[in-house]
């Protein structure tokens, strides 16, 4: 047992030497409160739900402990994070508390602005939607024969109220002025609502459209 205590005793000396003076000059450090602002953070999201609604992506934060462990660059990476594993489809107020804080070791969590987060949960749903090209300025006297797009159809994502209302996804306008025979056309697709969104797809489409005259008279 004796030797457990003398083997490397000088080494063990110098740690302590260097802890109890490492203490003393934290302790005479003046004990100091600041104000910083923060980003709020998520983690363990899961990926059936989504947050809707305005969410501050900062907090307001008092700390408090040695005036040198409250330097900026000391507390550079501080954030807010809120663990969501528990989170369910409707309202869900979490409150910022110390454990939700990544502080340095000295420094105190007094008081958060906001003190609470109260953040909306919806259910995703997702589902699979044809695709509509949308023609404008077609010639007076000519119609559309023929009109192949790839994709034909898409899967979007989002909460299911909204996905709901999706009935067909159309494409940004495409211009037939001037075109005679048949054209190709690269655009994009527009779900219409911003918070719904495609899912393992780009918006790009191409859209290939035949235009005739229309002969008086005629079956054409």
């Amino acid at each position: 047992m004796t030797q457990l205590f003398t083997q490397n005793l000088g080494w063990k000396l110098l740690s302590l030497l260097l802890a109890v003076g490492l203490w003393l000059g934290i302790a005479r450090e003046p004990e100091v409160a600041t104000s910083l602002s923060v980003p709020v953070e998520f983690k363990n999201m899961r990926d059936d739900l989504d947050i809707s609604g305005n969410l501050p992506d900062r907090i307001q934060l008092e700390l408090r402990g040695p005036s040198g462990r409250l330097r900026r660059d000391n507390l550079s990476t501080v954030a807010a994070v809120l663990d969501l594993s528990d989170a369910q489809a409707g309202e869900r107020t979490y409150n910022i508390r110390g454990r939700n804080l990544n502080l340095p070791a000295g420094v105190v969590f007094y008081r958060s602005v906001p003190s609470q987060l109260t953040l909306h949960f919806d259910q995703l749903a997702v589902k699979q939607e044809s695709v509509q090209p949308l023609f404008v300025n077609k010639p007076a006297g000519y119609r559309i024969v023929s009109q192949q797009f790839s994709p034909a159809q898409v899967r979007i994502r989002g909460s299911e109220d909204r996905v709901q209302t999706i009935h067909q996804i159309k494409t940004d306008p495409i211009n037939l002025s001037g075109v005679v025979g048949e054209q190709v056309f690269h655009t994009h697709l527009n779900i219409g609502d911003p918070q719904v969104r495609l899912v393992d797809t780009s918006s790009d489409i191409t859209v290939s459209v035949k235009v005739e005259k229309i002969l008086t008279g005629g079956a054409r």
